[in-house]
This record gives structure tokens, sequence and C-alpha cells, in this order.
């Protein structure tokens, strides 16, 4: 069963309705490669720079994401804080409008409710 991206209630004065919204699409999972912070090479099981051979030690390790061969965006904790939001977070509803009224740019990805 998919994981729960938000849990919360939606009040319309006394009402209070609980809602829990889950992904309506299969994603594909990220998948970091581990590399040595001084010039983004990949290490191995072993934690060793696939470049030099040599050890790396672990305040050296950085975890990156590669975009293409041998190139890689580097991604910190905070970044993966920041990207994944509280479940718990309020969500006001400021007005309701028709499906029909809304672009599919607007969407950035299917969801289903709970």
């Amino acid at each position: 069963m998919p994981q729960a991206i938000w849990k919360g209630h939606i009040r319309f004065g006394l009402v209070n309705v609980p809602v829990t919204l889950y992904p309506a699409e299969t994603r594909d999972e990220l998948n970091f490669a581990l590399l040595d912070k001084r010039d983004f090479s990949p290490i191995g099981y072993q934690k060793i720079n696939k470049r030099t051979g040599k050890p790396v030690a672990n305040e050296d390790i950085v975890r990156g994401y590669e975009y293409q061969e041998d190139q890689y965006v580097v991604v910190t904790d905070d970044d993966l804080r920041r990207a994944s939001p509280e479940r718990t977070q309020r969500v006001d509803i400021l007005d309701f409008v028709s499906p029909a009224e809304m672009a599919p740019s607007f969407y950035e990805r299917p969801h289903r409710g709970g």
C-alpha cells in the first residue's frame, strides 16, 4: 500500500473532516551515489574512491544524484528535509472551483484522497 503523503483535517465551521492524501502515481525511487566531496568521484561499498583507489573517510563522503554520466548534484540532509514537508502541515482552503476551471498545467502530479 502506498505511504500517505499528508494527513490532516479540513474544517468547515464546526464540521471537521479527516483527510489522508496518497500519491496516485507510481514513482521511481531516487538512488543516491556516495561521493568523495573533494572531487565528487563515486566511492564503492568499502568507501574507496573509484578514481584514485584510495580509502575515503566518512567525513569526506557526501550524497549525490547522478543526472548524467559522471555528472552529480550533491544533496545534503537539509535539502532532503526541505523537500519533505511535514505530514501534519495545515492546509487552508480559500476557495472552491470546478475541475473544468483548472488547467492540467496546474497539477504537478495526480493525487487521490483517502
